[in-house]
C-alpha cells in the first residue's frame, strides 16, 4: 500500500499500527507530534491509530534546545 510520509511517497506491506511505523523510523518512545490526513493526533491516539492506504502522515520529533 502507498502512503505519504513527511512529503515522500512510501510503500508499506499493508495497514499497520501507527506506533509500529514510528518504531520502524526509530521514533518509538520518543516525543513526537503526528498528523494523520491533516488532523493532529493526541498522544493517546498514537497507540490506537492505524495507517491505511493513501494516508498522509507528518511526523515531527520534539527536541529540547537552548
Amino acid at each position: 500500500m502507498k502512503i505519504t510520509l513527511n512529503g515522500e511517497n512510501r510503500v508499506l506491506d499493508g495497514p499497520q499500527p501507527l506506533r509500529g511505523l514510528l518504531e520502524s523510523l526509530g521514533l518509538g518512545g520518543k516525543p513526537v507530534v503526528v498528523e494523520q490526513n491533516h488532523a493532529a493526533l493526541l498522544p493517546r491516539e498514537l497507540e490506537t491509530a492505524i495507517v491505511n492506504e493513501g494516508d498522509v502522515i507528518e511526523v515531527v520529533q520534539i527536541t529540547a534546545g537552548g
